[in-house]
């Protein structure tokens, strides 16, 4: 079964940048898409960024051109690059896996497989 580790959360200020970092413990899986959500209490699951089996990434509106979403095989790590972070952008961050496309709500109930424990980030001003 997939195995997700997330790191890299932390606390900074708004315009400054963190890089999460999900390892998964098994180099092949059956979900179609692999990403990141994020979740503020009391608020819906957001999809944040997912790539899919080709390679194809996909990003929320929200954090197109700040976000960017990378994917080592040989190291079998996720990296999320997060820069000119907002003061909504804090939540917790999860690393997670599921389908049946990165433009859908891959993240939600239905469709989610598995995911980390989540890495806080938190944005000040």
């Amino acid at each position: 079964q997939l195995k997700l580790d997330e790191s890299g959360g932390g606390s900074v200020q708004t315009g400054e940048s963190l890089r999460l970092t999900c390892k998964f413990s098994l180099a092949r899986y059956t979900a179609y898409c692999m990403g990141w959500f994020r979740q503020v209490p009391g608020k819906e699951r957001e999809g944040v960024a997912g790539i899919n089996r080709d390679g194809v990434i996909v990003y929320a509106e929200a954090v197109k051109g700040r976000f960017t979403l990378s994917k080592d095989n040989a190291r079998n790590t996720l990296y999320l690059q997060m820069n000119s972070l907002k003061l909504e952008d804090a939540a917790t961050y999860y690393c997670a896996a599921g389908g049946p496309s990165c433009r859908g709500s891959w993240y939600s109930d239905r469709y989610l497989e598995v995911s980390g424990q989540g890495t806080q980030v938190t944005v000040f001003s």
